[in-house]
């Protein structure tokens, strides 16, 4: 069969499949084997032809349809509760190095701290035909679990559970971290202990430290004291009078006080409270907060840390949502991670001497 001059497209127009392949004097399904099947499937003759048709229109196939004609995007929705979070931020590196790694691109939606939004941010990702999900979401309400189900994608879950939602899940150690931090601060002699979160509303990362510091305390009971404040955003008041209380029932008990901060949030709000308050971090409280951040060498006598493993937590759950799409069948899994405590001296007494 003998092949058709290529008509030149107009400037800024795309040559399309099907101009190839009338150019070629075949169907389009043979340039689309061409571009999968080429040794297998088609004559040595016809290859050339549908060849030289591509290089005379300048044709290149949309990667998109590519992709699905092979029945995979090579794609991996990645959704954050707040991307100007250091902590998303560096888990999403992780997770982009794991997956790139393995041939996958990542694409990203960032929900700005809006439960609302996790449903719109799974059917977005969904319409790009993504692979799979890996969700660093708020982890409130049930309706990720609905948008998942509907999409019948595999997700793994990071940092944050979901209540009813059946995946893998990768995290933080927080039972083991927050006894990290407690051990760490008793072996310093401190008795009187004060735990900042934020409002846990039902998110399982803060309810899970609030949960392991209770038991820290039970556990060396009745010499150690310890409560929970959750710390609102603005609230400067109530975090100033939960600071003071904490030192009248030190001086009361004869107990030297203590601080744990649930993450890098709260940690910057205590330690403008103690700017305030005209204090320093290891001679008037000890401190130890979750999450390594840049700035924590840098306050005061430099801040004690539980440095969360980021990028291990991202590779992690990339690696978990890659096993399953190339077949893996088993329960669920849990992949929680340590932590590694970072001693500076606002959890040493007499580093501010």
């Amino acid at each position: 069969m003998s092949t058709r001059a290529p008509r030149q497209k107009p400037a800024g127009q795309r040559a399309t499949i099907a101009d190839v392949a009338a150019a070629a004097g075949v169907s389009k399904a043979t340039v689309s084997r061409f571009f999968n099947h080429r040794e297998r499937l088609l004559s040595p003759d016809i290859a050339a032809r549908v060849e030289t048709a591509i290089v005379a229109l300048d044709y290149s196939p949309s990667p998109m349809a590519q992709a699905l004609s092979r029945g995979s995007t090579r794609l991996i929705g990645l959704i954050v509760a707040d991307i100007t979070n250091p902590y998303s931020v560096a888990v999403l590196r992780g997770a982009e190095k794991a997956c790139q790694d393995a041939g996958y691109l990542v694409m990203l939606f960032n929900l700005g701290n809006e439960s609302g939004r996790e449903r719109e941010a799974i059917d977005a990702l969904a319409g790009y035909q993504v692979d799979g999900f890996i969700l660093n979401t708020l982890g409130r309400g049930a309706s990720t679990v609905d948008a998942v189900a509907l999409h019948g994608k595999p997700a793994v879950l990071v940092d944050r559970r979901h209540a009813g939602m059946q995946a893998d899940f990768v995290s933080l150690d927080n039972a083991g971290a927050m006894a990290q931090a407690c051990e760490h601060l008793l072996e310093g002699g401190y008795r009187e202990f004060l735990y900042l979160t934020e409002p846990q509303k039902g998110v399982s990362t803060r309810r899970e430290r609030t949960n392991a510091f209770g038991e820290c305390m039970a556990a060396h009971a009745p010499g150690v004291k310890g409560e929970v404040f959750e710390s609102e955003e603005g609230d400067t008041a109530g975090l100033d009078a939960a600071l003071r209380a904490l030192r009248q029932r030190a001086r009361r008990g004869r107990r030297e006080p203590a601080v744990i901060s649930g993450n890098a949030v709260v940690t910057l709000r205590v330690a403008a409270a103690v700017a305030r308050l005209g204090w320093q971090f290891g001679e008037d409280l000890g401190f130890v907060g979750f999450d390594e951040a840049e700035w924590s060498p840098l306050v005061g006598p430099g801040l004690s840390t539980i440095a969360q493993p980021t990028a291990e937590i991202g590779r992690g759950a990339a690696n978990c949502l890659i096993e399953r799409l190339r077949g893996l069948d088993v329960p669920p899994r849990v992949l929680l991670l340590p932590g590694e405590l970072v001693v500076r001296g606002s959890s040493r007494r007499d580093s501010a001497a």
